[in-house]
């Protein structure tokens, strides 16, 4: 079993920067990729970014070249930063991982934090 807890988020202008932060606990070897969706409202959930065990990374293509994702093994964390912030990446963010289940690839979701880009 893995637990994500998330931190960062909230209001900020359009422009301006932003950063999340998932940690993770429990089952950590198992972890295949960790990363983060989001959801507007009236919309779908979609990738921004996520990372695999093996370090590749993956971006959404509205938040490339905008928006990075990096891993500290060490906190077991990892950091979204977000930049040049738009009103259209006003969003919940949840952090995700898929893990190694007994038969499965289990999936965990964290609670969701508002980030709101103000024009």
């Amino acid at each position: 079993q893995v637990q994500l807890v998330e931190s960062g988020g909230g209001l900020v202008k359009s422009g301006g920067s932003l950063r999340l932060s998932c940690t993770a606990s429990g089952s950590i070897p198992k972890i295949i990729v960790m990363g983060w969706y989001r959801q507007a409202p009236g919309k779908q959930r979609e990738l921004v970014a996520h990372l695999t065990r093996g370090g590749s990374k993956d971006y959404g293509d509205s938040v490339k070249s905008r928006f990075t994702l990096d891993r500290n093994d060490a906190r077991d964390t990892i950091y979204l930063q977000m930049n040049s912030l738009k009103p259209e990446d006003t969003a919940v963010y949840y952090c995700n991982a898929r893990s190694e289940g007994d038969r499965t690839i289990d999936e965990t979701w964290g609670q969701g934090t508002q980030v709101t880009v103000s024009s």
